[in-house]
């Protein structure tokens, strides 16, 4: 028996029909509660367990088990950075220098919006370069939760000279990386600046010093395997506090130009190893830690929201079409249907809202 903790319904639905195709017993829990409840009735074979769940994340659930005696030697998979960037692969089919553009993105995005401190913020990444892949968004919250989209997914270019993928070929060099923060106030803070390279991390750098004046520094990788699947993704972003001194920015630049191919570490030693290599011989004090996920924010409500916002007219015209009314989500492919008689209703409310104004 495998015990799935996933606290999003269309991916919990989705591992456990995988598993059970491939002839597995399944559980699902969408809650940390649901699973410890559980646990008292049964122990498991294995736990594939999300890092970012609602009330008590992944590792704390993994540390429960480790300290019982009954759950002690259960394997226990769990979801990452790696699997957020995978999933966005999934849902769009990306191209191997699609996936890395589009999860550098997304890692980058995720890090910026762990920055954001109002809790219902959301902060948006918009690269256009005038490459191949088109326009590149990716949308995180103040946990680090992301979504993305890539125009062309399937749009791809040949290795370049030394084996790596031409992401900054794909993206292109004539264009502008845009954030905008949205904190709840009237209107969202936007900042841009041009392009450097292409490879997405040069760029957000270069962004982070020119648009917010932040010395930083960042690093981002996503490793495609020979299948076209997402092997490793992740990546980090130092920024500098006013007043540091010049030998910790001299020992900074030091280890970020002796470490490793961030794929290499993210391949062989996992996330975790990052930071003991960009901060060697400093001792930093981990004070918080936020998974990544990939998440999408859509819902029905939301959509018929949207269809209001279109007017009366349009409403009217696509009643008098006498067919159902597809609308597709760009970051998550979900697909919501509505019938004359729904998209009657909303008119009716539209209606009953103007004339009460």
């Amino acid at each position: 028996m495998i015990f799935v903790v996933e606290d999003d319904h269309g991916v919990r639905e989705l591992e456990l029909y995988a598993l059970r195709q491939s002839g597995y017993e399944a559980e699902g829990f969408e809650t940390p509660a649901a699973f410890r409840q559980a646990l008292e009735k049964a122990v498991p074979d294995c736990v594939l367990l999300d890092v970012m769940l609602p009330g008590e994340d992944g590792l704390s659930l993994l540390r429960f088990l480790r300290r019982d005696a009954r759950t002690r030697r259960v394997p226990v998979i769990l979801v990452t950075a790696r699997d957020a960037v995978q999933r966005a692969n999934a849902i769009h089919h990306c191209s191997p220098t699609a996936i890395a553009a589009l999860g550098r993105s997304l890692c980058a995005a995720s890090m910026l919006g762990d920055l954001l401190k109002e809790e219902n913020g959301t902060l948006t990444l918009r690269i256009s370069g005038g490459g191949g892949l088109g326009t590149i968004i990716a949308v995180s919250d103040s946990d680090g939760n992301v979504r993305g989209m890539v125009s062309n997914p399937a749009f791809d270019l040949p290795t370049r000279p030394d084996g790596k993928l031409d992401v900054g070929g794909a993206v292109g060099r004539d264009g502008m990386l845009t954030v905008s923060r949205d904190i709840g106030l009237r209107e969202p803070y936007v900042g841009s600046t041009e392009l450097v390279s292409g490879e997405i991390a040069e760029d957000l750098s270069a962004y982070l010093v020119e648009s917010e004046q932040i010395p930083a520094a960042c690093g981002l990788g996503v490793l495609v395997d020979t299948d076209h699947s997402v092997k490793a993704a992740g990546g980090f972003l130092v920024q500098l506090m006013p007043g540091a001194p010049e030998e910790l920015i001299a020992k900074l630049e030091d280890n970020i130009f002796m470490m490793d191919q961030l794929t290499t570490i993210l391949d062989e030693d996992g996330a975790d190893a990052i930071l003991p290599q960009v901060m060697r011989g400093l001792e930093p004090e981990i004070v918080l830690r936020h998974p990544m996920a990939y998440r999408c924010a859509c819902s029905r409500a939301r959509v018929e929201q949207a269809l209001r916002q279109c007017g009366a007219q349009e409403l009217q015209d696509m009643i008098a079409e006498g067919k159902d009314t597809q609308v597709h989500c760009q970051f998550c492919d979900a697909e919501y249907v509505f019938t004359p008689a729904q998209l009657q209703t909303l008119l009716d409310a539209e209606n009953a809202d103007a004339a009460a104004d």
